[in-house]
């Protein structure tokens, strides 16, 4: 009997590339994406719902499963402000996980980012730091969070102030900090999933910092 895994953030630049393995790998049952604009996938195994997720009591109750995937998040610049940024970073993800925990989910793996810290002056890291602070008081099993840096891969929208910025980051990392290293969206993706088939007899949280993730993307 395979797994059936629920997806948040299914077209997004992880979570598009989380989905396409979850459904060549038949470890995997069936795969529930709640999203917001349809993936334009058909599967067998894929149901796809498109939700609301200012209305979470429209939602809740259809993420029951096996394991939780979030990989939702926007930038500032399309979000258009941080309170706009921080609804879809924070709020909808936590709702997503307080659903999950409620409905007996027992696994929840995140992404976050790399320098995440509530205690953080940036906002980014400051709103991944609480989001992982929050779900970890929920009741899973397990909880996975994952903190990748730079992420590249190719993206429906170019952004040139993005790529820049990965090109500068490339440069700067393969001379130091080489845990700060890019790390391509499919191997975030991979290792996402690599988390639920490891440590399967234990229990609590388990956090992968950046260069944590190139070893976990391909164990």
């Amino acid at each position: 009997m395979g797994l059936k895994v629920i997806v948040a953030g299914a077209t997004g630049l992880v979570g598009s590339r989380l989905l396409h393995i979850l459904l060549g790998d038949i470890r995997f049952e069936s795969v529930h994406v709640l999203v917001r604009r349809s993936t334009g996938l058909t599967h067998p195994r894929l149901t796809e719902h498109l939700v609301d997720f200012e209305k979470p009591a429209k939602w809740q109750a259809l993420v029951k499963g096996d394991v939780l995937f979030s990989a939702l998040g926007t930038t500032l610049r399309k979000a258009g402000s941080k309170e706009n940024q921080f609804r879809v970073d924070y709020t909808y993800q936590y709702e997503l996980a307080k659903a999950a925990a409620m409905n007996g989910v027992p696994d929840f793996v995140l992404v976050s980012s790399a320098g995440a810290d509530p205690g953080s002056l940036i906002f980014y890291s400051k709103m991944k730091g609480e989001l992982e602070d929050a779900v970890q008081k929920l009741k899973f099993r397990r909880i996975f969070i994952l903190r990748p840096s730079f992420l590249e891969g190719t993206r429906l929208k170019k952004r040139k102030a993005e790529k820049f910025m990965l090109f500068l980051a490339k440069v700067i990392t393969s001379i130091f900090f080489r845990k700060y290293r890019p790390i391509r969206a499919r191997m975030v993706a991979q290792a996402m999933i690599n988390t639920i088939f490891s440590n399967e007899e234990g229990a609590g949280t388990v956090i992968y910092n950046p260069g944590e993730l190139f070893y976990l993307a391909i164990n």
